[in-house]
């Protein structure tokens, strides 16, 4: 029996059910293996890398989806979804990156279509739809916080928490509804240890004129890919921008009293209920580690540290 490597359902004898398919076309009767090895993947990307405006430590594709002949296609521009392959020296990152971006998703966090596809070398990729295009490729306008903090990728860690906030208030049409987004988005990375948002992993996006918080995305648990290859939890950050100069041992009180009272400016009704919303998705994220396509050590390495951060948040 398979299991939908896009929406974890079973699929009896086909790769993949008919609604990850619909998820990425109505029109789409079958999805075929993305013609490229892992390898030969991460070298296209390195080939394409100068032609293409995503970029990041993670080897990137644009690729398009040609419904009709039923697979993705690289392509230099016009790009309509991101393909990531199986990292060099980190196991597993898109599956990890898929079920962490699953779990935003019933956190009630904002997400593009996304999922895994079959490669040729039986390796599964990740793909998510690009949030900055709309109809046949348009695009919006959108600025990462990096570009708005005057700061670029070799830089873009020379920040704070409280900087980013600062650009909230600066640029936001409400201020105070993307704060609010934010708490949650940075509770929830904290929670699945994704200690790497730096500036560049916070973006705005000007739809239908406002200007809001894009749909998440680079969510993936940092901290069980670093696990996983051998370091020590006690070696590992906790989060990439400092808050009130901490990098480390985040306790409630800091996110709770500190960041969302004292900075983001928040009633104690309103961060109740951001982590009434959080704890479900905690708790239902057990049985979705279950069903994804991450190995049984990850698996366990993940559950371990969600239940630690649940118990340090109190949740």
């Amino acid at each position: 029996m398979n299991r939908c490597p896009i929406t974890y359902e079973e699929c009896g004898s086909d790769r993949y059910s008919a609604a990850g398919l619909r998820l990425l076309s109505p029109r789409l009767t079958g999805l075929k293996e993305f013609p490229y090895s892992a390898a030969a993947q991460r070298r296209e990307a390195l080939l394409h890398a100068t032609k293409m405006s995503i970029q990041g430590v993670q080897p990137k594709l644009s690729v398009i989806l040609n419904v009709k002949a039923g697979h993705f296609e690289i392509v230099d521009q016009g790009g309509l979804y991101i393909i990531k392959p199986q990292h060099e020296f980190f196991p597993e990152l898109p599956e990890n990156e898929a079920v962490t971006m699953r779990l935003a998703g019933v956190a009630g966090i904002e997400v593009p279509a996304l999922g895994l596809v079959w490669s040729e070398d039986g390796s599964l990729s990740y793909f998510i739809r690009r949030f900055d295009r709309v109809g046949r490729g348009a695009k919006l306008a959108m600025e990462d916080f990096a570009q708005l903090d005057m700061l670029d990728r070799d830089t873009k860690y020379n920040s704070s928490m409280e900087r980013v906030v600062a650009i909230i208030d600066r640029y936001c049409t409400f201020p105070v509804i993307e704060k609010v987004k934010l708490l949650k988005r940075c509770l929830f990375n904290y929670l699945v240890g994704n200690e790497d948002m730096h500036l560049k992993n916070f973006s705005l996006i000007t739809r239908d004129g406002t200007v809001a918080l894009a749909p998440a995305y680079d969510f993936l648990s940092s901290t069980v890919a670093f696990l996983a290859i051998g370091k020590r939890l006690d070696e590992i950050e906790e989060i990439a921008l400092p808050l009130k100069g901490r990098k480390k041992n985040l306790s409630r009180a800091l996110w709770i009293d500190y960041f969302a009272g004292e900075r983001l400016g928040l009633n104690q009704r309103t961060v109740a209920e951001v982590l009434d919303e959080l704890s479900p998705a905690m708790i239902s994220s057990r049985a979705l580690l279950n069903v994804c396509f991450l190995s049984d050590a990850q698996k366990h390495l993940y559950q371990d540290l969600l239940d630690r951060r649940c118990q340090s948040l109190g949740l």
